[in-house]
């Protein structure tokens, strides 16, 4: 597959039509073998699916709520965010991006497109949470501007997100708008 510039991306909202491919996709990029083609795994942290459909449903049927796609060209779904608006703070959430194509600047984009959604939609901050163990995805936010506000919260205990192999906190961490 050939990296394609972000900018030859398109980004459309998801709909119910999308959810079988982007359950597909997600669980490709947090779990399993294909994951561990990139570096936002998950596969060692967590056992089963990061999404399953009713769940990702759920998400999408929320007040406030987007998932964003991004596809090439072609039409290839090649990453994805989670947007939830909660009063004045977006909540940002299962950014993914295909791991074959993660390093290319699509989760970067992803971050920016966001950044645009969340401004038109009059917030003042993006909160995203982020598995405290994940320290190299912990900087990658922090080099997008995202601080760490102390908060810790558990894990879910919700199966339809995996099984944890370990004891695993969420960290908050927020951006400016």
């Amino acid at each position: 597959m050939n990296p394609t510039p972000p900018s030859a991306l398109t980004t459309t909202p998801a709909t119910t039509a999308d959810i079988p491919a982007l359950v597909s996709f997600v669980n490709s990029v947090y779990r399993g073998d294909s994951s561990k083609q990139g570096w936002t795994t998950e596969a060692d942290l967590l056992d089963g699916s990061r999404i399953d459909a009713a769940s990702l449903a759920e998400m999408l049927q929320a007040q406030g709520a987007v998932l964003l796609m991004a596809r090439t060209e072609a039409g290839e779904l090649v990453g994805s965010v989670y947007l939830q608006q909660q009063a004045e703070t977006m909540y940002l959430g299962m950014l993914s991006v295909n791991p074959t194509l993660q390093g290319t600047g699509i989760g970067k984009y992803l971050l920016h497109t966001a950044t645009d959604y969340a401004r038109q939609q009059e917030c003042r901050r993006l909160k995203i949470t982020v598995i405290s163990v994940r320290h190299e995805l912990l900087a990658w936010y922090e080099r997008h501007g995202y601080r760490r506000t102390g908060e810790e919260l558990p894990f879910h205990e919700n199966p339809a997100f995996g099984t944890p192999r370990q004891a695993l906190t969420l960290l908050v961490l927020e951006k400016p708008l």
